[in-house]
């Protein structure tokens, strides 16, 4: 029996996405909305959408996806990374084209952490000579 549902979670910053593929239309549901009216300007870009590009699988599935922590951008960022393992999922063709793009790979870049008798990150106290 074919499985109709496929899952994967997507991660970039502090953004986690669960993501739920079924064979449909090509609607896009993120926190019970239209991705393009929850994303706004950001789902203009195209980049929530490049793995059914990549793939070729435009408008063959639906996608329902729950998203928390971070802010739109790495939330995006972080849909774009559970649809391209969801597609991984309905078919290991699809692998080399998600591969090549990069879709696959986490982006591990993180918030760099606020060091003590220092102002933030990198910024130190303002220094006075007198």
């Amino acid at each position: 029996m074919a499985q109709d549902r496929f899952y994967a979670t997507g991660k970039r910053k502090n953004a986690i996405a669960r993501v739920w593929l079924t064979p449909g239309t090509g609607k896009l549901i993120v926190n019970q909305m239209e991705a393009d009216a929850y994303f706004g300007q950001i789902f203009k870009n195209q980049r929530i959408v490049k793995p059914f590009k990549v793939t070729e699988t435009a408008e063959q599935y639906d996608v329902i996806a729950t998203l928390k922590g971070g802010g739109k951008s790495a939330q995006a960022d972080a849909l774009c990374h559970g649809i391209s393992k969801a597609l991984l999922e309905t078919s290991p063709d699809n692998r080399l084209p998600l591969k090549q793009s990069g879709l696959l790979t986490r982006d591990p870049r993180m918030k760099e952490r606020k060091k003590y008798g220092q102002k933030g990150a990198r910024a130190k106290f303002q220094f006075s000579k007198r």
